[in-house]
């Protein structure tokens, strides 16, 4: 009996030594592991996110007006403009490249799906930490839903499509967090209802994404006439495939760069090919976008503001929009990855301007004095992104994302 109750006591404690050793701190002592935390870019990192903590505590103890010059007419800053309306677009990488593997039958893609999925679901979480930075209150987070609107507004459609595509997002990925934690029923359970979670995906991503657009049909007024259009929720639709095409193109280049050691050889020898695929369709995108945005200008009889400073900034942004899609293309015409890349850098920078010009910049334009990029504002975006980059290293670190587990290679699902 004694022999029983220490072989248990053993298994015990081997079972805490591995889930402490083995899956949270990458196979090192806790000694080993926070070693190998100090190092340059931990130790910037750690002063950026203390510094946004501070900040974040003052907005929660102080108030709004603590970190921003936000007010009755600039009602929207950095925590919304880039946070959600520029983090929404570009976290569509789940439902797009989910539905290119899983709906279409494109195999070719699926080395980058799961990171793909990942990205979504981590883009939307970090939005509604930005949305609760924004709002305060985080414990009332259920009243756009259940309380404060009804189901003709579209802060009620946008609440419900992001709570419930976030949820969807997170099923999607718990296949690799099973996979990691050894659960193989869940996992299992879950890869069964993959195709119904893609289709769910592609409804609350393709409602909400327009829904986005859609909520400045309400403010004709308060846009610039450049950026405003009754086209909006199209404009937001179409911009958001590009966006999410061309940030798995980028983030893939970054892990081949700075994670390669988390990846294996499928993964980093199909990143070409997969990059030529992706740029062709966002080109396709894309130059759908810039015909879209000419139509809309026309329609509303925009164009004689283009002789005016906004109009010079617009111009800038319409040139990176007409630009891109053409280096893409023409990257996939001669089989260069490094210009398909830049081009995709190009498009990411046109749909950040976008996005902020649209919800920050030309928001009530009309105003004689505006404050813009208020400095303390700007360290919060800036910490909670890093924390968002620090959150997606610890888990591709950890789970197979850039990489098959040996447990499920050759697993299809």
């Amino acid at each position: 009996m004694t022999e029983i109750i220490e072989t248990e006591n053993l298994r015990k404690t081997e079972t805490v030594d591995y889930w402490i050793n083995e899956l949270l701190f990458d196979k090192l002592s806790i000694k080993e592991y926070v070693k190998s935390l100090i190092n340059p870019f931990n130790v910037v990192a750690g002063i950026i996110v203390l510094t946004g903590l501070y900040f974040i505590f003052l907005r929660f103890t102080e108030g709004l007006s603590a970190v921003t010059d936000s007010s009755n007419l600039q009602p929207w800053g950095l925590f919304l403009g880039v946070g959600l309306f520029s983090g929404v677009p570009f976290s569509a990488s789940g439902f797009v490249m989910g539905t290119a593997v899983y709906i279409f039958g494109l195999k070719k893609y699926k080395p980058v799906v799961t990171n793909a999925i990942l990205l979504g679901f981590l883009g939307y979480l970090f939005a509604v930490i930005f949305l609760m930075i924004d709002l305060g209150r985080p414990w009332r987070i259920y009243y756009p839903m259940f309380l404060s609107f009804g189901p003709a507004s579209v802060m009620f459609l946008v609440a419900w499509h992001v709570a419930l595509y976030l949820s969807v997002q997170a099923m999607e990925f718990s296949t690799s967090a099973f996979e990691w934690l050894g659960l193989k029923p869940l996992r299992k359970m879950v890869i069964g209802m993959t195709l119904g979670l893609t289709v769910a995906g592609i409804m609350l991503s393709t409602l909400h994404q327009s829904a986005l657009g859609a909520m400045f049909l309400l403010a004709p007024g308060k846009v610039h006439p450049l950026w405003w259009s009754s086209y909006m929720p199209w404009l937001f639709l179409v911009s958001s495939l590009a966006a999410g095409l061309v940030y798995v193109i980028l983030v893939s280049k970054l892990t081949q760069l700075f994670m390669k050691n988390r990846a294996d050889s499928n993964y980093l020898s199909s990143l070409d090919e997969i990059t030529l695929g992706i740029g062709k369709a966002c080109s396709l995108i894309l130059f759908t976008y810039v015909g879209l945005r000419l139509t809309s200008i026309t329609y509303e009889n925009a164009w004689g503001y283009l002789n005016t400073p906004y109009g010079h900034w617009f111009l800038i942004e319409f040139i990176m929009f007409a630009v891109a899609p053409i280096l893409l293309f023409y990257g996939v015409q001669i089989k260069s990855v490094g210009t398909v890349q830049f081009g995709a850098l190009l498009a990411m920078i046109a749909i950040l301007f976008n996005r902020l010009n649209t919800t920050y910049i030309t928001f009530n334009w009309q105003i004689p004095h505006r404050e813009l990029f208020y400095w303390k504002e700007v360290i919060v975006v800036i910490a909670v992104l890093t924390i968002e980059i620090l959150v997606y290293r610890w888990i591709v670190n950890r789970m197979p994302v850039l990489r098959q587990h040996p447990d499920f290679i050759g697993d299809e699902h």
